[in-house]
């Protein structure tokens, strides 16, 4: 007698395409909204001070004048500084430079 069990089949499920078609703009939908609120969820995530200055690449003297002359808002419990990620990637933005095109 063999005691070998065959492997199951997964079942299948037949749905006609309009339904198929329903069931995958639902999901691009719960995909976007996911992405956009994780997105707005890192962007209002605080920091702290060292982590700012590491993601500008700046010295800690460079960091202290930014925060003397308010370059970027902070919030400072005690000695603790912190700063919104947001904040940080805005003043990245506005100190974008574009690429020049290139003359050949």
């Amino acid at each position: 007698m063999n005691n070998t069990a065959t492997p199951a089949i997964p079942p299948v499920v037949v749905l006609p395409e309009s339904e198929w078609v329903n069931i995958k703009d639902l999901l691009k939908e719960v995909k976007d909204t996911l992405q956009t609120k994780s997105d707005n969820e890192i962007n209002s995530q605080w920091i702290e001070s060292t982590e700012a200055r590491k993601m500008l690449g700046v010295s800690a003297k460079t960091w202290q004048d930014y925060r003397d002359k308010r370059v970027i808002p902070f919030s400072q419990f005690g000695r603790k500084i912190y700063v919104r990620r947001a904040d940080i990637e805005a003043f990245l933005q506005q100190h974008y430079i574009k690429a020049r095109k290139e003359c050949v």
